[in-house]
């Protein structure tokens, strides 16, 4: 017998090399004459493990392996933190060595029903056996379905799907300039300039990433979109004199910011968007992609203010993992696109709507939204108790489970203390905020224990004094 020994580190031997084992093996079994004969010599497979791997259960360890493949075939733009995940139930995650995680950032705000939600699988498996793809050439019943429910449960009309956030953002952005275009056909130019606000973020496409504030994202890629004005977020004042008819065509806001820090905006800034973008012609957009849908204890972010703009972007959360992106908007807005105008292969799938379809059909339910704003109110409450009087934490803030927590210092070492000890957090802002968003449907006996790691892992906050 004659044993092939392969190590998990590096390839065994090349393409070409296989190819050539597998000629001779051929030539073996068929013999000169090309007639079958049994064959003479097998061959075990033994896998080697990599030098430093241990094993737990009888099960070799991979997470090293994983992290090292990723280096060679991944283009670097992650820093990612070193855990490879493998499984998740309800708000908590498991590695690869099975250590167990509580799951505080529920992939950047999107698994708002934790994971494995037993109606989001099964709507998942039931529509990819009947039907994942056909393009937006033809109509789709989920596609239909989703729009429908989008539509009867906000202030818009009409809804137009993308395949993420950003994409729902620069779909947002050519209906702001069409718009503008239709509704002043005698302009030989019509508005087509945007504001946009400090600390926001809209996303990394050309046309998002110009609306976005922090410098660091969008210098390397300059010049993007040009025609962004940037204005203090929630200073009235100077926001005042930047909207102008016949040159602004769209205001982009967050209702709260979300990577920029957890920062609210407050009823009358809103208020004064709504008056200033009606009184200059101007759209207003509200980037819910982080803070909608059920984040806030509200369906949508916005509702509690009162106030309602002509477009909406959606994203993270609403197909509980599954890319997809949504941009809601008037009539008024909508009549002006025509056939061809914008458009998407991918988006608004059978497979994606129905997965789409389970979560806001949970999500929407008022027991569902009234315990999210009672469970936020409980972990701001027990953060303020635990946390709140710690020298390097500067303020709590947020509305429902978006919670942040400013720090005096960079929050990256307490962060990273609170993996190591089982708890996945983010962090926001200048770096110097801790984010968090769980699944919605945590408990608050897992807030309880998230909190409690945090308090052990203060003395981490000191690494940087």
């Amino acid at each position: 017998m004659t044993s092939l020994y392969v190590s998990l580190k590096t390839p065994p031997f090349q393409p070409n090399d296989i190819r050539r084992r597998q000629r001779e093996s051929a030539a073996a079994a068929f013999g000169i004459n090309g007639r079958w004969r049994a064959p003479t010599v097998c061959m075990s497979l033994r896998v080697e493990a990599p030098e430093n791997a241990t094993k737990s259960d009888g099960v070799v360890l991979k997470s090293e392996e994983v992290m090292e493949t990723d280096a060679r075939v991944i283009v670097g733009t992650y820093a990612r933190s070193p855990v490879v995940l493998e499984s998740g139930k309800g708000c908590k995650l498991y590695d690869v060595e099975g250590k167990e995680y509580l799951d505080m950032s529920s992939g950047i705000a999107v698994n708002a029903l934790g994971h494995g939600d037993e109606d989001w699988l099964k709507a998942v498996v039931d529509q990819a056996g009947t039907l994942t793809h056909v393009s937006n050439l033809y109509y789709s019943i989920p596609q239909v379905e989703l729009a429908k429910r989008l539509v009867d449960s906000s202030f818009a009309d009409r809804v137009f799907f993308s395949n993420s956030g950003t994409e729902a953002n620069e779909a947002a952005i050519k209906f702001a300039r069409k718009f503008q275009r239709h509704s002043n056909p005698d302009s030989k130019e019509p508005a087509t300039e945007f504001i946009s606000f400090t600390n926001c973020f809209h996303g990394r496409t050309m046309g998002a990433l110009a609306l976005t504030s922090k410098e660091h994202y969008r210098t390397p890629f300059q010049p993007v979109m040009p025609g962004v004005t940037f204005a203090e977020y929630g200073n009235i004042q100077a926001t005042k004199d930047l909207i102008k008819p016949g040159k602004t065509a769209a205001v982009f806001v967050e209702p709260i910011q979300g990577e920029g820090g957890i920062y609210s905006a407050t009823k009358e800034f809103l208020q004064f968007l709504r008056q200033a973008c009606d009184d200059a012609g101007a759209l207003l957009i509200f980037d819910e992609i982080q803070c909608g849908l059920g984040r806030t204890g509200y369906l949508w972010a916005h509702e509690a203010y009162g106030v309602f703009p002509d477009i909406m972007t959606l994203a993270k959360p609403l197909a509980g993992g599954l890319p997809i992106g949504a941009v809601l908007l008037t009539e008024r807005v909508a009549s002006a696109m025509a056939y061809g105008d914008h458009g998407s292969t991918f988006a608004g799938s059978p497979l994606v709507c129905k997965a789409a379809l389970a979560v806001l059909n949970k999500i929407s339910n008022p027991n569902f939204l009234n315990s999210v704003s009672k469970k936020g109110l409980y972990l701001k409450d027990i953060l303020e108790q635990k946390l709140g009087k710690n020298s390097h934490v500067k303020e709590i803030r947020g509305s429902g489970l978006i919670v942040g927590i400013e720090l005096d210092v960079s929050a990256t070492p307490f962060v990273d203390a609170c993996r190591d000890s089982g708890l996945l957090i983010l962090t926001a802002g200048k770096g110097n905020v801790v984010r968090l968003v769980p699944p919605l449907i945590i408990t608050e006996q897992e807030l309880d224990r998230a909190v409690e790691i945090m308090c052990q892992t203060l003395p981490a906050l000191d690494v940087n004094v």
